[in-house]
């Protein structure tokens, strides 16, 4: 699903609030994720699952071109563990949909 779409999704469900609204809602909630990456904070959505910032450690890595051996230093990657909600919805297990 694009933002777009989700923008024009959640103006379908709720037409009190306008596009330009709906746009400052999901900015200041990837901005808060961001923030919370930067702290080095999990962060939790009950249902959906778990985001949390791992480490790739440094190491020695080899150019196929040159076979020049190079350091690689440390980086990292985002770690998603799924909630049980999502996953019964991934595995259509039983679940009712309460919208």
């Amino acid at each position: 699903m694009l933002r777009s779409e989700l923008i024009q999704k959640i103006q379908e469900k709720y037409t009190s609030l306008n596009a330009n609204d709906i746009e400052k809602i999901i900015d200041l909630f990837f901005k808060k994720i961001f923030k919370s990456f930067e702290e080095n904070q999990n962060i939790e959505i009950r249902g959906f699952g778990t985001f949390s910032k791992k480490i790739n450690k440094a190491k020695k890595v080899r150019n196929p071109k040159t076979n020049e051996i190079i350091s690689k230093e440390d980086t990292f990657k985002i770690h998603f563990k799924i909630g049980k909600t999502l996953h019964k919805i991934m595995n259509n297990e039983n679940y009712s949909n309460n919208e």
